[in-house]
């Protein structure tokens, strides 16, 4: 740390100015919630977060790749079995595309057990006529109007459904969900397209062919073949939740090291910083340059190039790969005239190589069509993605990863995709609260499109 830097602690977020910041009413019933959290246990392990660092670091040198995703705002009511089954299938099944395309490891990373805060462009909404506070997700308020009171007991039960949420993911995965003998059993559900089924079965063939091998010669006892990891996050938006939950625990290290401790937020894997709490001289930035775990930083068309570089010294001083996560999210119309510029500022500097580069297609893209319903139209989305890949690969950098928005139930929330959904099909089953979500026929041609990307890298490498 720079002698000039000021001294980090917990609470040193204070200081400095705060945006999306919650005006609790009831303030003693704030202090007993935060007080309750913080006797709380850790939802996440360091040994955890340390490794989810590992892979990122990987991931941040060519070696793997990064899938993130899940919905936009988890509701309480998301933490039932099928629900969360049915996204860890999703993220499983692109997982095994990517694999298949990529030709590396996939590290995955659900928005789940945590992402239940929303920021807002304003604390007020109209909704039949009348104003109301705005929805801002279940950690402060209910959905419906007579629940939009910020209620501070929602923070106690934020984390409860957090760490039930986790603890069915983990019994899922520990129980043979992902068990890579039984690829076929990954049940394609909503998806019945016969040509991207077909693209999903080469993947499969492909890998059960690799076990029937591995079988033959009699590789195939590895746990790893059964089980994988999947790690937590969410936007680290209400910095009272976060500090709450972050603890000063012993780093893991190897026998022998010299042990240390550092402060780890316990309340997820990995945090995000969003477009609207980024400045640098506020208190999200100053809250998260002091936490161990991996973070990710939303950058978009407001970003200038020169504040990157400021960014990354505040947050990852010590230039640690994989420690920050630079998630790009421009709109398909502005990622050509942006993207490279921020590209350059970075790879041309000390930290080249140390950032992981992810593309987010979603929030660029949000538009209203009749009766001010949002949606995104799968067309921008998937332009937005293949303008990125391309973009990286012109300027020598490597696009490590995407962030999307999805579920893994039959929605019709985005236009267009293989299904064609136009506006008169929105309203079959749009069920989000906030913004619009990718369904899983959509969300695996996403993974489709950057496995053909990469084999096809591959084969020009080969020529």
């Amino acid at each position: 740390m720079s002698s000039t830097t000021p001294q980090w602690t917990p609470d040193s977020w204070r200081s400095k100015p705060v945006k999306q910041c919650p005006q609790y009413p009831d303030q003693k019933a704030l202090q007993k919630s935060l007080a309750e959290l913080k006797k709380l246990p850790p939802i996440v392990h360091p040994r955890e977060i340390v490794k989810l660092k590992e892979h990122l670091r990987d991931v941040a040198q060519g070696k793997a790749f990064l899938l993130q995703g899940g919905d936009c705002a988890e509701l309480f009511d998301y933490c039932q079995q099928d629900v969360i089954e049915s996204k860890i299938k999703l993220l499983l099944q692109m997982s095994l595309v990517l694999i298949w395309g990529a030709d590396k490891r996939v590290v995955r990373i659900g928005r789940m057990a945590g992402q239940y805060a929303k920021p807002r462009s304003s604390p007020m909404e109209m909704v039949d006529g009348r104003e109301v506070p705005s929805f801002r997700g279940d950690i402060l308020n209910g959905f419906s109007v007579d629940e939009r009171e910020l209620d501070p007991n929602r923070l106690v039960k934020a984390y409860h459904h957090s760490a039930a949420t986790l603890n069915y993911i983990r019994a899922a995965i520990s129980s043979g969900i992902a068990d890579l003998h039984r690829p076929l059993d990954w049940g394609l559900g909503h998806v019945r397209d016969p040509a991207l089924k077909a693209k999903y079965q080469e993947a499969v063939d492909f890998l059960t062919d690799m076990l029937r091998f591995m079988q033959t010669i009699g590789a195939d006892k590895s746990h790893n073949l059964d089980t994988v990891d999947l790690f937590t996050s969410h936007e680290g938006l209400l910095l009272e939740y976060e500090q709450s939950l972050t603890r000063l625990l012993d780093t893991p290290s190897a026998p022998g090291t010299p042990s240390k401790k550092e402060y780890y937020d316990t309340s997820a894997h990995f945090l995000w910083i969003g477009d609207r709490t980024r400045q640098l001289d506020h208190a999200h930035v100053e809250f998260f340059r002091g936490i161990a775990n991996p973070l990710g930083v939303k950058i978009g068309p407001t970003t200038p190039a020169s504040d990157l570089l400021d960014m990354l010294r505040t947050l990852n001083p010590d230039r640690e790969p994989g420690k920050i996560t630079l998630i790009t999210r421009y709109g398909a119309s502005k990622v050509a005239n942006l993207l490279p510029a921020h590209i350059r500022a970075v790879e041309d500097s000390e930290y080249k190589q140390t950032v992981v580069w992810q593309c987010d297609p979603m929030h660029g893209n949000t538009q209203s069509v009749s009766g001010g319903i949002k949606t995104r139209r799968f067309s921008d989305i998937f332009s937005e993605l293949q303008q990125t890949l391309r973009i990286h690969k012109e300027q020598g950098s490597y696009l490590g990863g995407v962030h999307l928005e999805l579920t893994g139930d039959a929605v019709t929330e985005c236009l267009g995709g293989s299904e064609g959904l136009d506006e008169d099909d929105l309203s079959t089953n749009y069920t989000s609260f906030c913004d619009p979500r990718l369904n899983e026929k959509q969300a695996l041609e996403l993974a489709f499109l950057v496995a053909d990307h990469y084999r096809c890298e591959r084969k020009e490498k080969r020529a």
